[in-house]
């Protein structure tokens, strides 16, 4: 069994997860599939002989959604010496005859050269060393950033988005509920030349001009929640773009109705329910981003342990190198104040080293040769070197990482409960709201209007989002913060389990 961790931009609520892990766990090789909402994650157990990564990043994309990598980084190269586009073709080729190269894009206009590449099976010297040999002169112009530093980037970017989004709806539908229930308190607090009685059609008019700014800011309810309901996996978004629309394209009608003299319309127009429910939807949107930017900050840290440089030995020479060129057996120096960027054993040199980020010992403990260092632990005062035992996903530091991961990545039984729940949740709460129309209007005396708004209530209020977002915040919040304090949470079913 092999099992691969990836991050999946695109979800918005518990049944996006539900639908995903179903097409997963139908396909043909998968043992086990896990996709956690909150931490925008899928963890899936297969075996390789009959399944690889492109096929369940390929189920990924089937299912409406983006995977992404966590191995993968981006690295720019300017190529001197590129003089046409048959050079971009052999530049291109080099690149790609490297194990690891995930896609290559060369461009002979900027003479530049974009590569993703696999973290930890091929390093940014060979593909220089690559290039090199090709007859051209690479120099790096832009080491990526790291898969974390983009995720903090893009979670920022997505908070400032939906704030900007809420107030732009709030200061739109503020207005039409004002007019809308300002007439229920008293007739003055409407201005006159708006007055429903004397105007009808020009106050319908007004509340359906200041709507539309307010559908443009939740657009994305009805094109992402009508293209899932079209696809047979309604979400949270389907729920929010059918109980609005109702709402929205009922107040459509009405104005319809005023326009042909039936004033009686103009008490019942909806644009404010439509508009106050995505304004409020919005918040609870740019809350709920709040939150979750905030739950990789621990592994984010524990990342920031471990130096972005070393200075190594080669050649008898000392030269400065990124932590991702070390290898097996390399040399390093290690001055006073400095992090120990791999795990080795001390070949020359006295020192006290400060472990208590991996031991929880506050007092440093004394190095000499033969001894063994850890990544990420600080140099006090003494100058060693070491020889590198343990780099890149081997070292002590990226052990606990990747534990973290997978724990921030799993899912408790009773989250899993929670998630077969919220996967058939919205087909039921679509159902009820249906029944409950249809029994109001069949049933009762109280007419279209009232069974129109048991069904936007019920369709805009039973959202399972909660039920599938509060189990796996808490594992991530409480595996994430149990790791800054040295304690080490191996899954959610042993949190669960203690």
């Amino acid at each position: 069994m092999k099992k691969k961790t990836f991050k999946i931009e695109g979800m918005n609520c518990a049944s996006c997860a539900a639908n995903i892990e179903k097409g997963l766990c139908k396909m043909k090789g998968v043992d086990k599939a896990t996709i956690n909402y909150a931490s925008k994650t899928g963890q899936v157990e297969y075996k390789e002989e009959e399944i690889n990564d492109k096929e369940i990043f390929d189920s990924v994309v089937k299912s409406g959604y983006t995977p992404v990598d966590m191995n993968v980084k981006d690295v720019e190269f300017k190529v001197v010496g590129m003089g046409s586009e048959h050079c971009v073709g052999v530049v291109k080729n080099a690149v790609l005859k490297l194990k690891g190269i995930k896609e290559i894009e060369a461009s002979y206009a900027n003479g530049s050269a974009k590569i993703k590449y696999e973290q930890g099976v091929v390093k940014i010297s060979d593909i220089k060393k690559a290039i090199d040999a090709a007859g051209y002169e690479a120099v790096v112009a832009d080491e990526g950033e790291d898969l974390y530093e983009k995720e903090k980037k893009a979670k920022e970017k997505e908070i400032n988005t939906l704030k900007r989004k809420f107030i732009f709806a709030t200061v739109f539908s503020v207005p039409i509920l004002y007019l809308a229930m300002a007439d229920l308190i008293s007739k003055g607090l409407i201005p006159g030349f708006l007055n429903p009685e004397l105007f009808p059609l020009r106050f319908a008019l007004i509340q359906i001009i200041l709507s539309i700014p307010v559908i443009i800011a939740g657009y994305r309810f009805y094109t992402v929640g009508f293209r899932n309901l079209f696809k047979g996996s309604p979400n949270m978004d389907s729920l929010i773009g059918l109980g609005t629309g109702a709402a929205y394209l009922y107040g459509i009608y009405a104005v319809y109705r005023i326009s042909q003299g039936a004033i009686e319309f103009v008490n019942n127009l909806y644009f404010e329910t439509a508009g106050v429910i995505i304004a409020l939807i919005l918040l609870g949107k740019f809350l709920e981003a709040l939150t979750g930017g905030k739950t990789s900050e621990a592994i984010r840290k524990l990342m920031d342990l471990s130096p972005k440089t070393a200075t190594v030995v080669r050649n008898g020479k000392e030269i400065v190198v990124s932590i991702d060129e070390l290898d097996k057996g390399d040399l390093i120096i290690v001055k006073p104040g400095e992090r120990v960027p791999v795990d080795g054993l001390v070949v020359k040199g006295i020192s006290s080293v400060d472990e208590s980020m991996i031991t929880g010992e506050s007092i440093p403990v004394e190095k000499e040769k033969g001894d063994e260092v850890i990544g990420g632990t600080i140099n006090k005062n003494g100058t060693f070197t070491f020889r590198a035992m343990k780099v890149g996903k081997d070292t002590a530091l990226a052990q606990i990482i990747k534990l973290i991961q997978d724990a921030q990545g799993s899912k408790a039984p009773i989250a899993r409960l929670a998630d077969k729940i919220s996967g058939y949740f919205v087909w039921i709460v679509m159902g009820v709201a249906l029944v409950s129309f249809l029994v109001w209007y069949f049933f009762s005396a109280l007419g279209f209007l009232f069974a129109l708004t048991i069904l936007i209530t019920i369709l805009i209020i039973a959202c399972p989002c909660a039920l599938g977002l509060a189990t796996p915040t808490s594992i991530m919040v409480g595996t994430g913060l149990g790791a800054q304090h040295n304690i080490l949470i191996k899954s959610g079913e042993a949190l669960e389990t203690a």
